[in-house]
């Protein structure tokens, strides 16, 4: 048998097979032979085309394989071309033209329009490119568009998404531009390109597919449009069996990668409570995922006191399947009465893909707050989604909250006009509107007002995400450089903290040295405002709730909102990223929290302080942890216990901090043990005394008092402050209204009494 006849009999096998194997009936005319093509490079292209799908899991059939060998093998340049093609389009959903004025218009080609649900579906599109581009060839849909850009900030959006876009975005689609694959055409007339296709939803469905090389590339009338109508078939029903360690059902984070990488389900598809701006989805015991046949690895977790464990999964072509996954801790805190807490996420703006003025439900916020195992869980209401939000208000515990796990919903003052002089949060509300209020518009234009209406009604009251405008060039802490005081985090703090007016600040959500540096300079001043955590959940931090938490401790072991709020109030608690922990602090014989954790000596001398600290690091470094390593302090991860590590070891520094400076140090090894430690410090006068493991946790702090006088630990620090509010008051005096400028006048005026007659009363540093 001659090379032709050899090639023509294993061509014909392979068409005779390929709508049998995966290609299905054709839907669409032939994709027009191209003769003017050059064997060589195109017979190159192929055998990368065909490694490529063999790497993406849907190869050729061996028959078809066997016909683009054959062709390759025989070296015959008009029949080769032909075959090579034959064989290929039979794969194409697409074929694209490119006219000698580098025009685009397309084409549907023959391959079936088939998908499966929540999977993705390999496709070749054929390129027919007359001039030689070598540009990218791009594809776009308005069914794969972006479902809604994140912001990194707590700005109102800049843009909504309705209802009717989500059911029209069912699908994704890209083009695999890694190797073997190119990532640009290569000039040549005739090439493939391999077109990657997922979708959200079984059945039929229509999708538009605009194809381009470029700007001003798209034909005229709309000829680089193709509209295609898919059969996409059911997914595979996956019920997840979840159990923590003790094994008892509960709620669980998940992600699922096949051998590519690829997340499942596809998240741009996503729709609550599985956000988009996520990898993972949240499910209890006995509820399903849906996916397609095939391999998968599995990651599962609950928040960051548990491992996080793999599981390699090969889900079946059924109608329904059937998975198991038991949890594992590294340390249990509510065991030991300390309870976990996020008092900053939003169900709407920011990365919330629905309309950010409505938002999503407390069932689809519970979920995260399961899945991440917060024992409270604070969801505020805030400029952009104030109205439809604040429905959830009752100045309760929601009903969805259970003994272990509460969820409330609560009040950020964000959006409103006293926004530039800091965001307040305001927990344990009884009303959440403003007297005499009917319009975010009517509320005060300074922060003072706000913060004394919520105390007056039994609330804890603070201010969020505390660093905003209070950057400085050193990262010492403290330092003496003053901020712009030109942002929305802990600004008018330096004035209100003096008319006894915030109980909190909070941090982990923006960098360390920015929140502790203000926190720092006050104490020293005698002021005794706690520290607490929160994520901004998902204006700062999108990937999960619960990346910055307080914990407060309970000592009855009972969840109880109202003593939860008050233990933060008391400072019965410590801020942490979750993977280092401080608990059980004490200085002599004076517990955190108890009797406003003030110690009393009569004079100068020593003090013992015990503590239990607790750290989970992997045994050694990798690429992704000395990457977070190597990061400046203000770039994100802003606290994590990675930034702890002591050099290759796995150590992280126990620190005792007195009026700011650590004066003691003992390395633990992370391996998740609970260690007891104990510390004799000096005290020659009266000071505040804290434990932190920087930059990852930090307890609230003892106030030893000697001789009965009050804290004035530093002339240094009452200088700063004194300055800050001269600086503050530059910056936030303009946006005050008129009407409200002399109350707010009185009140920065009495801030500079305040710490004058601190200054007067302070000792060298």
């Amino acid at each position: 048998m001659t090379s032709r006849a050899r090639l023509a009999s294993l061509l014909f096998v392979g068409l005779a097979l390929s709508a049998s194997i995966g290609v299905g009936p054709a839907v669409a005319d032939a994709l027009p032979i191209v003769a003017d093509v050059e064997f060589q490079p195109l017979a190159a292209q192929a055998r990368r085309v065909v490694q490529a799908l063999d790497m993406l899991g849907q190869p050729l059939s061996p028959e078809e394989k066997a016909g683009i060998d054959a062709a390759v093998g025989a070296g015959e340049d008009g029949p080769g071309v032909k075959a090579i093609q034959e064989v290929l389009d039979a794969h194409c959903l697409v074929g694209v033209g490119i006219n000698p004025e580098s025009r685009v218009k397309s084409m549907q080609g023959p391959a079936a329009p088939r998908l499966v649900q929540g999977g993705w579906t390999v496709f070749l599109v054929k390129v027919h490119n007359e001039p030689g581009v070598t540009a990218e060839l791009l594809v776009e849909s308005p069914n794969a568009g972006p479902m809604y850009k994140q912001s990194t900030s707590s700005a109102e959006p800049k843009a909504t998404i309705r209802k009717a876009d989500l059911v029209e975005r069912w699908c994704d689609a890209v083009l695999y531009r890694d190797r073997p694959m190119t990532r640009t055409l290569s000039g040549l007339s005739v090439e493939y390109r391999i077109l990657q296709v997922a979708s959200r939803d079984a059945g039929r469905r229509e999708a538009k597919f605009s194809f381009s090389v470029g700007q001003g590339s798209q034909d005229l009338g709309f000829r680089s449009d193709v509209d295609i109508l898919f059969t996409c078939e059911p997914a595979v029903a996956v019920t997840l069996d979840v159990r923590d360690e003790d094994g008892r059902p509960t709620t669980a984070s998940f992600i699922f990668r096949d051998r590519l990488g690829r997340v499942y389900p596809s998240p741009s598809r996503r729709l609550a409570p599985d956000f988009f701006f996520h990898p993972q989805i949240y499910r209890a015991d006995g509820e399903t995922v849906l996916l397609p046949a095939g391999e998968f690895q599995v990651e599962y977790t609950r928040g960051p006191e548990y491992q996080v464990l793999t599981k390699s999964i090969t889900v079946p072509k059924a109608s329904e399947h059937r998975e198991g996954f038991k949890l594992e801790r590294w340390i249990h805190l509510a065991k030991r009465n300390w309870f976990s807490g996020d008092h900053h996420v939003h169900a709407a703006g920011c990365a919330h893909y629905e309309s950010p003025t409505e938002g999503v439900t407390p069932d689809d916020m519970w979920r995260h707050i399961l899945g991440e195992d917060l024992d409270v869980g604070c969801v505020l209401s805030w400029g952009p989604c104030w109205y439809a939000q604040k429905a959830f208000f009752d100045g309760q515990v929601h009903k969805l909250s259970t003994p272990e796990n509460l969820m409330r919903y609560d009040v950020e003052v964000s959006g409103f006009p006293s926004s530039h002089a800091g965001h307040l949060c305001l927990l344990r509300l009884k009303e959440d509107d403003f007297p005499g209020t009917t319009r975010i518009e009517e509320w005060p234009s300074w922060d003072l007002p706000v913060l004394k209406w919520g105390k007056e009604q039994g609330g804890v009251v603070g201010f969020s995400h505390t660093g905003w405008g209070l950057k400085t060039k050193s990262d010492a802490i403290p330092n003496d450089e003053i901020p712009p005081f030109d942002g929305i985090g802990g600004n008018e703090y330096i004035v209100d903290v003096v008319h006894d007016a915030v109980d909190f600040l909070s941090a982990v959500d923006t960098p360390i040295p920015w929140e502790l540096n203000i926190w720092y300079h006050t104490l020293n001043c005698g002021y005794r405002t706690r520290i607490s955590g929160e994520t901004d959940f998902p204006c700062i931090y999108g990937e999960r709730v619960g990346l910055g938490r307080v914990y407060v401790q309970l000592e009855d072991g009972k969840l109880d909102f109202d003593r939860w709020c008050q233990g933060l109030k008391d400072g019965r608690s410590y801020v942490s990223d979750g993977k280092s922990h401080l608990i059980d602090l004490t200085v002599d014989d004076r517990e955190l929290g108890d009797a406003g954790s003030e110690l009393k000596l009569a004079g100068p001398g020593k003090v013992k302080l015990r503590v239990k600290a607790a750290a989970m690091l992997a045994p050694s470094p990798t690429i992704d942890t000395e990457s977070i390593r190597s990061r400046p302090l203000d770039v994100q991860p802003y606290w994590h216990v990675e930034r702890a590590r002591v050099g290759a070891t796995r150590k992280v520094p126990v620190e005792v901090v007195v009026n700011g400076l650590a004066v003691e140090r003992r390395e633990i090894e992370a391996d998740g043990s609970v260690q007891d430690l104990e510390f004799e410090v000096p005290v020659a006068k009266s000071s505040w005394v804290a434990v932190r493991i920087f930059p990852t946790s930090h307890t609230n702090p003892v106030f030893v008092v000697v001789g009965d006088k009050p804290i004035r630990a530093s002339r240094k620090s009452a200088e700063w402050c004194l300055k800050s509010v001269d600086q503050c008051w530059s910056q936030k005096e303009p946006a005050i209204r008129t009407s409200e400028k002399e109350a707010a006048r009185q009140a920065y005026d009495a801030a500079r009494v305040a710490y004058r007659k601190i200054l007067e009363e302070s000792e060298g540093d």
